[in-house]
C-alpha cells in the first residue's frame, strides 16, 4: 500500500515531444530504477494506441509495453495499467478495449471529441493504482503540445491536471532539432499546463555533453525548467514496443546474404496493419539468426524462413499480400519445400478460407490454401495464456488475442500430411499457430528453428549456453535502470512526488 503520512504527487508523468521519443524506455527504467530503491511501483497509462498487447494473467488485454513496464516494476501486470486500450483496424477506425475487455470502436471523427467515458475509466485506474503502491509512473502518449486534441485529453496534460502531477518531458536527439523540440512544447501548453512541467530529460545522446550543455541552459533560461538528465545512446536496449513505425528496430545491417550458411536468415513481412510484431523479438535475439521486416519480394523470397505475421486487419493484409506478389512468393517457396511460419493473423492468411463478417466485414474469402484450416470470425475475442508443448519441449509463455477461430478441414490427396503443431498445424514446411509468445520459450524456439535450418539447407544451429530470452530481457531493463541511475537525478525526480517529500 501507498505510504501515509507524506505530501505531494502520487505519481509523475512522463511525456514526450513526439512518439517514439523514448517515453516507454524512460518509464521502463525508472521503474526498474525505483523499485530497486525499495519502493513499490506501478506504471500507467491512460490509453495506448497499439496493435502490440498482451494478455494479463487476469485474462484482460494491455499495451504491450505497460507489460514489460510492469515487468520492470516487478509486480504482476494489471488492466488498470492500460485502461483504455486503441487498436487501430483501419485509417479511420480504432478497436477500442477498456479494462482489458472489447468495447465497440472509435472512429477518427469523434477521437477529438466524444470520449468521456473512456476519461472516467481511465481516471478511475489511475485511482486504483494510487491507492495500492507508493509511486505510480505515468506514460503520455504522441506529445502533449498537440493543442488541437488538449480539450479531450485525458492522457497527456490532462491527465496531469486531474492528478496535480509533475511532469517530465523526454526528446530523443537522434531525430535532430530537440532544443527546438523542447522550447516549442513548452511554448505551445496554457500557463496553467506549463506549471506542472518540471523536468526535461535528453534521450540516445551520442557524444561529449559539454558542447550540448549552453543550449540546455540556454532553454532553461528562457522556460525555467530545468534538465535532470542526457541519456546516452544503449546500443543493448531494446523494448516491446508499442509502435509499429519501430516495428524494424531488429533488422540485419544488410539486405539478407545468400552466403554465410552457418547463419540462419529471416524475413518477417511488414503487413500495413500488422499486429504483436513482439513475436519476432526472440527470434532476432537468437545468436546468428539475422532478421529483417520487409516488404520486398526478393528479400522474402531469398530467406531462409519467411514469417507471417499477426495482422488487425487479417482479409485486408491478405488482399494487400497478393497485390505485392508475396502471394506467389508463399507459393513458390511451400511449393519448393522451403520454411514458411505464420502466426494469428498470418496463420489464418495461409488457411484455405476465412469468414469474417467482425473484423473487416468482407464475408468469405479464398486463403492461401497452405494449411488444412478454415477460419471463421466471432464476435467475442479470445483472451488467453495458454500452455502445451511441441516434440517434448514446453512452450509456457503464449497467449492469444483473436476473433478468428481456426477449424481443421481434411486435405487434399496431393497435400502433404498435417501435423498438429501447438495450437495450429504443420504442412510440410508450413506452419501456423494462433500462439503469439511461443517463441520466447527457449527450448523450443532453438529446436524449431533447428528444423527450419535443417529444412532450409542452413547450417546454422542453436549455441547450447547462449542466455535465454526472459535473460536477456532482465539485463536489458537492469542496463536501463543503471543508466538512468548514472545519467539522469532521479532523486530530484523523485522529489516532486510526495515519495520525496517529508515524512
Amino acid at each position: 500500500m501507498n505510504q501515509t503520512g507524506r505530501s505531494g504527487p502520487s505519481g509523475l508523468l512522463v511525456a514526450g515531444t513526439s512518439s517514439d521519443a523514448g517515453k516507454s524506455v524512460v518509464v521502463a527504467g525508472l521503474c526498474r530504477a525505483f523499485v530497486r530503491r525499495g519502493l513499490r511501483v506501478a506504471p500507467f497509462k491512460a490509453q495506448n494506441m497499439s496493435n502490440n498487447s498482451m494478455v494479463c494473467l487476469d485474462g484482460g488485454e494491455i499495451g504491450r509495453a505497460q507489460w514489460l513496464q510492469a515487468v520492470a516494476a516487478r509486480v504482476e501486470p494489471t488492466t488498470a495499467m492500460n485502461p483504455v486500450l486503441l487498436k487501430p483496424g483501419t485509417d479511420r477506425r480504432s478497436f477500442i478495449v477498456v479494462r482489458g475487455e472489447p468495447a465497440g470502436t472509435l472512429e477518427a471523427g469523434q477521437y477529438a471529441a466524444g470520449r468521456g467515458h473512456l476519461r472516467d475509466a481511465a481516471f478511475a485506474a489511475y485511482r486504483e493504482l494510487d491507492d495500492a503502491y507508493d509511486l505510480v509512473v505515468c506514460e503520455g502518449a504522441g506529445s502533449p503540445a498537440e493543442v488541437n486534441l488538449r480539450a479531450g485529453d485525458y492522457v497527456n496534460m490532462g491527465l496531469a491536471r486531474e492528478f496535480g502531477l509533475p511532469v517530465v518531458v523526454v526528446g530523443d536527439i537522434d531525430r535532430g532539432g530537440i532544443l527546438a523540440a523542447l522550447y516549442g512544447t513548452w511554448a505551445l501548453l496554457d500557463e496553467d499546463d506549463r506549471a506542472l512541467l518540471k523536468s526535461f530529460v535528453i534521450n540516445k545522446f551520442r557524444g561529449d555533453v559539454a558542447v550540448l550543455e549552453p543550449g540546455l541552459d540556454t532553454i532553461t533560461e528562457r522556460t525555467g525548467v530545468p534538465f535532470h538528465g542526457v541519456i546516452p545512446w544503449l546500443l543493448d536496449v531494446w523494448l516491446d514496443s508499442e509502435d509499429t513505425l519501430e516495428v524494424g528496430h531488429w533488422r540485419a545491417s544488410t539486405a539478407l546474404s545468400a552466403t554465410s550458411r552457418d547463419r540462419l536468415k529471416v524475413a518477417v513481412v511488414r503487413l500495413p496493419r500488422i499486429s504483436n510484431a513482439t513475436d519476432v523479438d526472440a527470434l532476432a535475439a537468437e545468436p546468428g539468426v539475422d532478421l529483417l521486416v520487409t516488404v520486398d519480394p526478393a528479400v522474402a523470397e531469398s530467406a531462409d524462413l519467411l514469417v507471417l505475421p499477426g495482422s488487425r486487419s487479417t482479409a485486408g493484409d491478405l488482399e494487400w499480400l497478393r497485390e505485392r506478389g508475396l502471394a506467389d512468393v508463399v507459393a513458390a517457396r511451400v511449393a519448393a519445400g522451403r520454411p514458411v511460419l505464420g502466426v494469428c493473423g498470418g496463420y489464418q492468411m495461409l488457411g484455405r478460407e476465412i469468414e469474417d463478417d467482425v473484423e473487416g466485414r468482407v464475408g468469405r474469402v479464398p486463403g492461401l490454401g497452405h494449411l488444412p484450416v478454415r477460419v471463421e470470425f466471432g464476435e467475442a475475442k479470445v483472451l488467453a495464456r495458454p500452455e502445451g508443448a511441441w516434440a517434448g519441449h514446453v512452450v509456457d509463455t503464449a497467449y492469444e488475442i483473436h476473433h478468428g477461430i481456426a477449424s481443421h478441414v481434411e486435405g487434399d490427396a496431393d497435400s502433404p500430411v498435417a501435423q498438429p503443431f501447438l495450437d495450429g498445424w504443420q504442412a510440410g514446411a508450413v506452419w501456423g499457430t494462433m500462439w503469439h509468445g511461443a517463441l520466447e520459450s527457449d527450448d523450443f524456439r532453438r529446436a524449431w528453428l533447428s528444423e527450419v535450418a535443417l529444412a532450409a539447407g542452413s547450417e546454422w544451429r542453436p549455441r547450447p549456453r547462449a542466455t535465454g530470452f526472459a535473460e536477456r530481457r532482465e539485463r536489458m531493463l537492469d542496463t536501463l535502470a543503471d543508466a538512468l541511475e548514472q545519467h539522469v537525478d532521479l532523486d530530484a525526480l523523485l522529489g516532486l512526488t510526495r515519495m520525496g517529500g517529508p515524512s
